[in-house]
């Protein structure tokens, strides 16, 4: 179970080797067909999870015992690359995933998990294999530290990148909107300003 205590997160983490796993992989096109987001965490890594007739893949790791309640995925890299549909996101939230953490991310899907509060982790391939070896050996929960932007197994303790901007919104949990909400006084007087500089502007609209 994901524990939240201020900006500590831990969980299970679940290892998804797949280099250059893409969007198609985690969110496949037949289930972008919605009106709503609701029910996408049924898709996440369809494929992968399912066979044809919809029964588990008993050997998917998300399928197995300890591992269907992850809130962490490791993954490989290139992680998310191909398009840019934002419904992968979404679905791997709604699945329960708080975090993935690889050596390296799709360009776009990077920024459509960050504004959307997905958490990603970027950590080089070493530090990763020193997550596994641990995960390997029985010890599956890492914890999450966000104010000092660090991962931690039974072993290891790994500092990670993360815009403040950024960890505010996983923090605060704020989506774009409610982030650019905050700002709405700097806006204002901002366009005040505008308007007192350039009165002739109000003419215009």
């Amino acid at each position: 179970m994901l524990e939240k205590q201020g900006q500590l997160l831990r969980g299970v983490a679940a290892p998804i080797l797949i280099d250059n796993l893409d969007t198609d992989q985690i969110m496949p096109k037949q289930f972008l067909r919605i009106i709503t987001k609701q029910g996408l965490d049924r898709g996440v890594l369809y494929d992968l999870r399912f066979h044809p007739d919809g029964s588990e893949r008993k050997e998917f790791i998300l399928n197995q015992d300890g591992f269907r309640a992850a809130k962490f995925i490791i993954g490989g890299p290139n992680f998310g690359c191909g398009s840019s549909r934002e419904h992968a996101v979404w679905g791997l939230q709604q699945l329960g995933i708080e975090a993935v953490i690889a050596p390296s991310f799709g360009e776009i899907f990077f920024g459509n998990a960050l504004n959307n509060r997905l958490l990603l982790i970027v950590l080089p391939q070493e530090q990763i294999d020193a997550l596994l070896q641990d995960l390997a050996s029985g010890h599956h929960e890492l914890e999450i530290d966000l104010h000092a932007c660090a991962v931690r197994s039974a072993t290891q303790d790994f500092r990670f990148p993360l815009a403040e901007r950024h960890r505010k919104m996983i923090v605060d949990g704020l989506d774009m909107v409610g982030a650019t909400l905050q700002m709405l006084p700097a806006i204002t007087e901002f366009e005040q300003g505008y308007r007192a500089r350039h009165p002739w502007a109000d003419a215009l609209r």
